[in-house]
C-alpha cells in the first residue's frame, strides 16, 4: 500500500557495517572482507521475511579511486555471498560523489533513504537502518528512520566521540540480527 509502513524492511550501511572498513577505500573485489557472521546475519534476516537493501556513500568513485564496473563487482560479490547462504539483498543505493560535490544523496542529508522509500512506497518510520557513523544516524533520523549503531567499523569510535543519544547500540550485525529474531 502506497504510503503505508515498511513491515519488516531494513537499510543497512556498507563499509563497516557488512564488511571490513578501510581508510584507503574498498577498490577491489580482492579488498572487500566480510566481517565475521555479518554475512550470515542478512541470510537469516531474508530467511525470516525481511527484506534487506543497502545504502552507501561511496565517494571512491568520485575521487577517482575505482569505476563503476569495480563497485559493481564489489556489490555482485555481496550479493552472491548472500546467496550462497540462502540470503538476499534486496537492492543497493549508492552516492558515489565526491564529499566537496555532495548531492542531497549522500549521508548525512536523507535524500538516498528518502528515494528509497519512495521507490518501494513505504514509510521509513520503525524502519531499521544500520549504520557505523554519524552520518548515518543523521540521515536515518532526517529521513524518518530508525537508526541502529554497530562497533563494527567506525561505530566504536562514533560511539565515544558523538555519544549517539537514544540509539541502539550492538557489537555487530551479527548481534543485531540474533537481537531483532529472537524477539
Amino acid at each position: 500500500m502506497p504510503g503505508s509502513p515498511a513491515a519488516k524492511l531494513m537499510i543497512l550501511d556498507r563499509d563497516g557495517v557488512i564488511n571490513e572498513e578501510s581508510d584507503a577505500f574498498i577498490k577491489s573485489v580482492a579488498e572487500w572482507h566480510p566481517i565475521p557472521g555479518c554475512i550470515e546475519a542478512i541470510a537469516r534476516l531474508s530467511q525470516a521475511g525481511w527484506r534487506v537493501f543497502i545504502a552507501s556513500n561511496q565517494s571512491g568513485v568520485g575521487r577517482g579511486l575505482l569505476d563503476f564496473d569495480a563497485l559493481f563487482a564489489i556489490h555482485d560479490r555481496i550479493q552472491r555471498a548472500c546467496a550462497e547462504l540462502g540470503g538476499r539483498i534486496d537492492g543497493i543505493a549508492f552516492a558515489p560523489e565526491h564529499p566537496d560535490h555532495a548531492s542531497v544523496m549522500r549521508k548525512p542529508a536523507p535524500g538516498m533513504l528518502q528515494d528509497l522509500a519512495r521507490r518501494l512506497q513505504v514509510q521509513l518510520d520503525g524502519v531499521p537502518f544500520v549504520g557505523d557513523s554519524a552520518s548515518d544516524i543523521e540521515a536515518a533520523r532526517a529521513a524518518g528512520a530508525t537508526p541502529i549503531l554497530v562497533r563494527t567499523g567506525k561505530g566504536a569510535r562514533t560511539e565515544i566521540e558523538h555519544g549517539a543519544v537514544g540509539v541502539a547500540i550492538y557489537d555487530d550485525l551479527a548481534q543485531y540480527v540474533a537481537t531483532l529474531l529472537a524477539a
